[in-house]
C-alpha cells in the first residue's frame, strides 16, 4: 500500500517537523517517567528500611515470649512482621538491588535475603509480594512482608540507558532533519543543474513534473521556458541558414559579372571581396548546421580518426603530428566530431604554425589535446573566443583571422557529443585546446 504524501512542500516539511517533535517529547516523557519511578521506589525502600530497622531494634530487646505479643503491633503501619522463616514456595530474588542496598545501609551487620511470594487472597486474583528474611540478634528468624510488588520485568533506567536513548534520539532527529533538507533542496539542485545544462543543449529532456505542488509548478515553468528558448534558437538558426543559403546566388552572379570587368586590378579586388563574402556565407551555413542534431551517433575509433586528420593536414603542407592512443572506441557523431577537431587543428596551424595532437584516456573520458606554438591567449579572451564572430586583435584580417566562427562551431559540435573544449596556455609557450569526450554512449541529442 502506497503512503499518500501531502501535495505541498510546506505540508511535507510540517509533517516531518511534527514527527520529530513527537519523537523528542515521547522519548523525554519515557525517560522522565522511568527516572521518576526509580526515584519514588528508592525513596519508598529507604522508608521501609528505616521502619524495619526500628522494629528489629525493639525485637532485639524483647524476650521470645514478648516478641510474640509485640510482633503484630510493630508491623501495623506499612509492613507485616512474622517470627517464622519465609514460605517454602517463595522464590529468591537476588536482583532487587535497590531494596537490598537500602537494608544493607540500615542493618550492615545482618544477613539479608529478598524473596518473592504469590498468594490469591486478593479479590482481583493472584498478587505478588516481596518478603525480606533476616535474623535477630539471638539468631531467631524474622520475615517482613512488604506492601510493594516485585520489580518490573523491564530493565531499570540506568545512566547507560539514558545515554543510549539520547544518542538514538539525536540520530533520529538528525535523520529527519536530513530528510527535510533533502526534500527541500533536491528539487532546487535539479533545477540549477537543468539551468546550467540548458545553455549547452536546449534540446535536453524536460524536467520531471512529479513531486510537491511547488516543485511541479516550478518544473512546468522551467519546461515552458526551455521550449521557448528551443523555439527561439531554432528560428534563429533557420533564419541564419536561409540568409546564408540565399546569399550564394547573388554572390555567384556578382562573380560572373566581375569577369566582364576589363581592369585586372579592379577585377582582382572584386574577386577578393567575393571570396571573403563566400567564406562568410559558408561559415554561416556551417554554424547553423552545428546547431542541428540530426546526425545519428555511431561507434568510431578515435585513434584512426586522429591519424586520418593528421594525414590530411600533412597533405595540405601543415606541420601536424599525432601522438598517444585512446585504445577504445567512442560513441559520437562522426562528421560533427571530425569537423570540430579539424577546426581546432586549423586554428592551431593558423596562429602557431606547428601543431601537436595527443590523446589520453582517463577513467570514462577521453582527453584530446591540440597544442600550437603561437603566442597564446590572455586569460580574459580564452572564453570570449568561443563567442560567434569574435576575433582577437591578432586576427582582424580575413586572410588570417577568418570569420570568428571556427571555435564556436567546434564547441557546438563537441557539445552534441556530450563533450567540451577548454583553452589554456602552455607553460613553455603556445595554446592548448583540451577536448573531453565520454567513452560510453552518452549523447545529449
Amino acid at each position: 500500500m502506497r503512503i499518500a504524501w501531502p501535495r505541498t512542500l510546506f505540508s511535507r516539511l510540517m509533517l516531518i517537523w511534527l514527527i520529530g517533535i513527537t519523537l523528542v517529547l515521547g522519548t523525554s516523557l519515557a525517560l522522565f517517567r522511568g527516572e521518576r519511578d526509580r526515584y519514588d521506589r528508592d525513596l519508598l525502600f529507604e522508608g521501609i528500611a528505616s521502619e524495619i530497622t526500628a522494629a528489629v531494634d525493639v525485637l532485639d530487646r524483647l524476650s521470645p515470649p514478648e516478641r510474640e505479643q509485640w510482633v503484630e503491633a510493630l508491623g501495623r503501619r506499612r509492613i507485616r512482621l512474622s517470627l517464622r522463616p519465609p514460605p517454602v514456595e517463595a522464590r529468591a530474588l537476588p536482583n532487587h538491588t535497590a531494596l537490598v542496598e537500602a537494608l544493607g545501609r540500615a542493618l550492615p551487620d545482618r544477613r539479608i535475603a529478598v524473596f518473592v511470594h504469590g498468594h490469591s487472597r486478593e479479590p482481583d486474583g493472584p498478587r505478588m509480594r516481596l518478603i525480606v528474611a533476616l535474623t535477630l540478634s539471638d539468631g531467631a528468624p524474622l520475615t517482613v512482608r512488604l506492601p510493594v510488588p516485585p520489580p518490573a520485568s523491564g530493565a531499570p533506567v540506568t545512566p547507560e540507558r539514558v545515554l543510549a536513548a539520547l544518542v538514538a534520539l539525536i540520530v533520529g532527529i538528525t535523520l529527519l532533519a536530513w530528510i527535510a533538507v533533502r526534500l527541500a533542496t533536491r528539487p532546487l539542485s535539479k533545477l540549477a543543474a537543468a539551468a546550467r545544462a540548458i545553455g549547452e543543449d536546449p534540446n535536453r529532456p524536460a524536467l520531471d513534473t512529479r513531486g510537491p505542488s511547488e516543485v511541479a509548478l516550478a518544473a512546468r515553468a522551467f519546461n515552458q521556458m526551455q521550449e521557448r528558448i528551443r523555439d527561439h534558437v531554432g528560428e534563429r538558426t533557420r533564419i541564419l541558414a536561409a540568409i546564408s543559403h540565399d546569399l550564394q546566388t547573388p554572390i555567384t552572379r556578382l562573380r560572373l559579372r566581375a569577369e566582364l570587368v576589363d581592369d585586372d586590378a579592379l577585377r582582382g579586388r572584386i574577386q577578393s571581396d567575393l571570396d571573403a563574402m563566400q567564406a562568410l556565407v559558408r561559415e554561416g551555413l556551417d554554424y547553423a548546421r552545428s546547431l542541428d542534431a540530426s546526425e545519428p551517433p555511431k561507434q568510431i575509433d578515435i585513434d584512426n580518426l586522429l591519424a586520418a586528420l593528421g594525414e590530411d593536414a600533412r597533405d595540405m603542407g601543415w606541420d601536424v603530428s599525432v601522438d598517444g592512443s585512446a585504445g577504445t572506441p567512442c560513441m559520437c557523431q562522426p562528421t560533427a566530431l571530425r569537423r570540430a577537431l579539424w577546426n581546432l587543428i586549423e586554428n592551431g596551424v593558423k596562429f602557431g604554425m606547428r601543431v601537436e595532437v595527443g590523446v589520453l584516456r582517463t577513467g570514462q573520458a577521453l582527453t584530446i589535446s591540440i597544442r600550437d606554438h603561437g603566442p597564446g591567449l590572455p586569460e580574459e579572451e580564452r572564453t570570449r573566443v568561443f563567442e560567434p564572430f569574435y576575433r582577437t586583435e591578432q586576427s582582424r584580417s580575413r586572410e588570417t583571422g577568418g570569420t570568428g566562427l571556427g571555435l564556436t562551431i567546434a564547441r557546438n559540435l563537441l557539445h552534441r557529443q556530450g563533450g567540451d573544449v577548454q583553452l589554456r596556455n602552455a607553460a613553455d609557450g603556445g595554446l592548448i585546446a583540451e577536448v573531453s569526450l565520454p567513452v560510453a554512449a552518452k549523447n545529449t541529442i
